[in-house]
């Protein structure tokens, strides 16, 4: 697969958790503590500016699920290997409020991941 493009959405951030499948896969099924292997994009839902991708730095990221922002936890098990998922995470399932530590608080971010494996 290439490096996805974002289209910039129109109208309100949603307030909960949107997942949407680009591409269904059809490996191995995630699950809620797995540790994954993905490629991703992330950009930010207002800007539609791009702040992180893997695909950038030409190398995936391995990572247990349960070490990761709420909204992927929530959003990633149930994707199988090859799938091609987005992401729209509001704050709370984020990076928190705007007045938090985190330079992406209070934003509603949009990932578009890659699911390329599952398990150690």
């Amino acid at each position: 697969m290439e490096k996805p493009l974002i289209d910039v959405p129109t109208g309100p951030a949603p307030e909960d958790l949107v997942i949407e499948d680009l591409v269904l896969g059809e490996g191995e099924e995630a699950q809620p503590n797995d540790q994954v292997e993905v490629h991703y994009v992330g950009v930010d839902f207002e800007t539609g500016q791009e702040f992180d991708s893997s695909w950038d730095r030409g190398q995936s990221i391995n990572f247990p699920l349960n070490g990761l922002i709420q909204g992927w936890q929530e959003g990633i098990p149930g994707m199988k290997v090859g799938g091609r998922r987005k992401l729209v995470i509001p704050p709370e399932k984020a990076y928190g409020p705007a007045n938090g530590a985190h330079p992406l608080g209070g934003r509603t971010l949009i990932f578009v991941i890659d699911l390329l494996k599952v398990g150690s």
